[in-house]
């Protein structure tokens, strides 16, 4: 699949920003994705200052629907307070809805459709939608046909306790019923990725985070937020350990392939809550209201891979297709942001993007895309540590990119992920 900002109108990022990321069932609970997508939205048109009417298009991606708010993005921005004459549309591709989401505005922006568009994406994994099983959902349907107290007692005929337990919602990919993780214990055996080049890496993560946190350079993406019932104010991610040592990681048990698989809880990307939102615009629009632009969309690509064998190998297959529509080279790049899903699939897709094998074997290519200087890569911790709102992680990932462009003087970043059914997608920034 192709798709590229290369094409009319220059697309600019205005500015982005994000709801802390927090574990599941901790300071969000109580609340909703479009409770998310909401402080998201508002803080972003307080912080861009764009008036709300200037705003054509809402875009965000989610993974888990809510029922009650299936259209996220709609019900999102006019609790935002954006004028209910503006369109809204929810899109979903899982860990990559987000960059969905921001490619969509961006193609919307550049075919002259739309000269401001609002995207990103939000979830929320403390707000499961937990259902009954199918044989009771049948019988319930078939109720509201009903009118006599006999007609509802004969509904209860032939189901047994099973039949009535609630059914959660599976974490394993439908194709191939395996979970992710399991897929990225299959990789990392493939590809010989150790447990402790796992181990190693989640702890580089969260103590790059930690430093980033303490820093305060997170603090230019995160708005601090007031959470009912006692608007306590949350202003951090609280999923970074920056006490975590190897030899802490080294005591956790294998998560999916036990005893002997080398996943954990500590290098894999935890459950967490979340929102982020960014402005993009034509850049001609832009700066006709005064808007000062981070940086311009240079082209951007979406892959899909085999689920039997290459789920977790976005990044390696779009990277080098976005970097081509950008005629560019991977030592043209200075910021890498990359998805972290596991430690594993991290190390496995460099391994991939650095293998002159996998290059001629999966993207026709001569040699190898090339190797990522690691003090480039994901310099203030990734997904591992901040968190992982599964619909909102493209949009952190291109504010953060967006930033420490401007923080490093830097000329381009290459932000990328991995995403369920085997999709990747890979977004090229260059400075303003």
């Amino acid at each position: 699949m192709k798709s590229s900002a290369g094409n009319g109108r220059r697309v600019v990022l205005i500015d982005g920003c994000r709801v802390p990321f927090l574990k599941a069932g901790s300071g969000y609970r109580d609340l909703m994705s479009c409770d998310l997508a909401r402080m998201a939205i508002k803080g972003l048109l307080a912080r861009t200052r764009i008036e709300p009417s200037k705003v054509d298009w809402v875009i965000l991606g989610t993974t888990i629907a809510n029922v009650m708010t299936s259209n996220v993005a709609r019900d999102a921005m006019l609790g935002a307070g954006l004028p209910s004459s503006v369109p809204a549309y929810t899109v979903t591709i899982a860990c990559i809805s987000a960059n969905k989401a921001i490619t969509s505005g961006a193609d919307l922006i550049r075919t002259g459709q739309a000269d401001a568009v609002i995207a990103g994406g939000t979830d929320s994994v403390s707000d499961l939608p937990i259902r009954y099983r199918k044989k009771l959902r049948q019988r319930m349907l078939d109720a509201r046909k009903m009118r006599k107290i006999p007609e509802y007692l004969s509904l209860l005929r032939g189901l047994s306790p099973s039949d009535i337990l609630p059914e959660i919602p599976s974490v394993s990919e439908f194709s191939t019923g395996r979970t992710m993780g399991e897929d990225c214990e299959r990789l990392t055996s493939r590809l010989g990725v150790t447990r402790s080049e796992q181990d190693e890496f989640a702890v580089r993560s969260h103590r790059l985070a930690a430093k980033a946190t303490e820093e305060g350079l997170l603090a230019a993406e995160i708005l601090p937020v007031h959470v009912p019932p006692g608007f306590e104010t949350i202003d951090r991610d609280n999923g970074i350990r920056g006490d975590t040592t190897i030899e802490m990681m080294q005591q956790l048990k294998p998560a999916f392939e036990k005893p002997y698989g080398t996943l954990t809880a500590g290098n894999a990307s935890f459950l967490t809550d979340g929102a982020a939102a960014v402005l993009i615009m034509a850049e001609e629009a832009a700066r006709a209201m005064g808007l000062t632009p981070k940086a311009a969309l240079r082209a951007y690509a979406y892959t899909a891979q085999d689920p039997e064998e290459d789920l977790l190998l976005g990044p390696a297959y779009a990277s080098p297709r976005a970097l081509a529509m950008a005629g560019m080279a991977l030592s043209d790049i200075d910021v890498f942001e990359f998805h972290e899903a596991f430690a594993g699939q991290i190390i496995a897709n460099l391994k991939c993007l650095a293998s002159d094998t996998f290059a001629k074997e999966k993207l026709g290519r001569d040699r190898k895309v090339g190797e990522v200087p690691m003090e480039k890569f994901n310099a203030l911790g990734g997904s591992l540590s901040i968190g992982h709102p599964f619909g909102a992680t493209g949009a952190r990932l291109v504010t953060t990119a967006a930033n420490r462009l401007a923080r490093e003087n830097g000329r381009a970043a290459l932000v990328a992920a991995c995403a369920g059914g085997a999709h990747g997608n890979a977004i090229i920034l260059e400075r303003c």
